[in-house]
């Protein structure tokens, strides 16, 4: 009888756990070539969480001539850059549609104040919230060491040229900076030595999720 007890005890408390445990979300950030796309597909697989970066959202939509891939083509077209509310309208889908991942690994993603802000409220709307921000640290020259050599098998024009590297970096530093104070007023933005080998710089990833 205890036992039979104690096993339905252990299922209520198994199915109240399921329903009150957060999701965890991670925004990645990193200049071109520190290895955060690598990384965000390793902890995709070992977190059950689900890597959104903006390239892919593009690619998705546009390529599926989604209202909102219609759209951004219209801006593409124009030489414009796309709003961000079309941006963050393609992010807002694809959590959307992923309602059963344990979280999210946003790659990338948000690159302005404005879109960080969105981020925020949205996430508002589901009761969630960012988590962390975490940014893979890596010097320059060995970002642009790193893109040229991927360039000899990439094809990208943009992975082939210093000068071109180098102000990627630059507009990276730009961008970013404003987004990473922004989380870091709210106590959540983290530094994370970027060099090494993927399975040291993975570990610390994993350190600093773990202690979240």
């Amino acid at each position: 009888m205890i036992a039979f007890i104690k096993n339905i005890l252990s299922k209520i408390f198994t199915f109240g756990n399921q329903h009150t445990q957060m999701r965890k979300h991670i925004i990645l950030f990193g200049p071109p070539g520190s290895g955060k796309g690598t990384q965000a597909k390793q902890l995709e697989e070992k977190y059950g969480l689900v890597q959104i970066s903006t390239g892919d959202l593009f690619r998705y939509e546009m390529g599926n001539d989604t209202p909102l891939g219609l759209k951004a083509k219209e801006y593409m077209a124009k030489g414009e850059l796309v709003p961000d509310e079309v941006t963050v309208g393609m992010l807002k889908n694809k959590v959307n549609q992923t309602s059963e991942a344990k979280g999210f690994i946003f790659d990338g993603f948000p690159r302005t104040i404005n879109q960080a802000e969105a981020l925020d409220e949205f996430l508002q709307t589901k009761d969630e919230s960012v988590a962390a921000l975490i940014a893979l640290e890596v010097d320059d020259d060995e970002i642009v060491n790193r893109l040229l050599e991927r360039g000899k098998t990439s094809g990208r024009a943009d992975d082939s040229d210093e000068s071109i590297i180098r102000n990627r970096i630059n507009i990276y530093k730009q961008e970013t900076s404003p987004v990473y104070k922004f989380y870091d007023k709210k106590s959540k933005s983290k530094t994370l030595n970027g060099i090494g080998s993927i399975d040291i710089i993975f570990n610390r990833l994993c350190d600093e999720i773990e202690a979240l």
